[in-house]
């Protein structure tokens, strides 16, 4: 896409800080980290989103995640790390090209990706199950 931040700086045409690249991705790390560390990784093919993504590319982007995990704790020290993709404004995608946070964990740190537990009631649950069965 002509407008894409993402498209661009995948396919070089806007500097980035570059931890890997090859013909399908490229990976950098953010300008706004959670942590020290903090990467994204950009496919050079446009997508908006997961929905969008075609499967041979979402399985490559979790591999490519895998590596890029090992690869940052072992350069970092860090104690984990959180893989996140959002997908729609309200799920906190800003930029709406598909990429996947790598987001290194240390104790202590301040990176705040918690959420309080609800509880699965057996009306939803019965719900959801009913619904994705019809989905199939």
């Amino acid at each position: 896409m002509d407008n894409c931040i993402f498209c661009k700086i995948a396919n070089g045409e806007i500097p980035s800080a570059t931890l890997y690249e090859d013909e399908e991705f490229r990976v950098i790390l953010d300008l706004g980290p959670a942590s020290k560390g903090h990467s994204l990784i950009l496919p050079k093919a446009h997508a908006a989103n997961l929905y969008e993504l075609d499967d041979e590319t979402a399985g490559k982007a979790m591999i490519l995640a895998k590596k890029m995990a090992g690869r940052l704790q072992k350069a970092l020290g860090c104690d984990g790390l959180n893989v996140v993709q959002n997908n729609g404004e309200c799920a906190g995608q800003t930029v709406f090209h598909f990429h996947m946070h790598l987001i290194p964990r240390y104790i202590n740190d301040d990176a705040g990706l918690t959420w309080k537990p609800g509880t699965l009631t057996e009306e939803v649950k019965e719900e959801i199950l009913a619904r994705m069965k019809e989905q199939q």
